[in-house]
């Protein structure tokens, strides 16, 4: 096990990474590992990615079996997951998205979306 102390909360994607790359696995084999021991066959590589691109976050079964399987607390991984969740998740900058001061690109418009977030269908004026 890896040195998980810190004086502020640790964010979990990072952690997951860290403990990972310190067994020497990569996401396929943690995704095969975490399959193997709680018996469930569909977790993939993607979803492992997304939890250490903290796109998403790991709910109770899964930091239980993460625990088990990266040899770490499960109160370390509860921590640190409910410490991301706060935090919410990073916000990538690029065409259509905004950058940490809230402007977007110059030249590029928002993709419409609705207060749920689904997107729509905007009809552009004839130039």
């Amino acid at each position: 096990m890896t040195s998980l102390t810190s004086p502020r909360p640790t964010q979990l994607g990072p952690l997951l990474a860290r403990c990972r790359l310190a067994r020497g696995w990569s996401q396929q084999r943690t995704a095969a590992e975490l399959c193997a021991a709680a018996g469930v066959p569909t977790l993939s590589r993607h979803e492992v990615s997304r939890w250490e691109r903290q796109r998403r976050v790991p709910g109770g079964f899964w930091l239980g079996w993460l625990a088990v399987v990266l040899d770490v607390p499960l109160v370390v991984l509860a921590e640190a997951a409910a410490s991301t969740r706060r935090v919410g998740p990073p916000r990538a900058v690029g065409p259509g998205r905004t950058d940490s001061a809230g402007t977007r690109p110059a030249g590029r418009a928002a993709p419409a979306r609705t207060p749920t977030g689904a997107r729509v269908a905007v009809q552009r004026r004839p130039r």
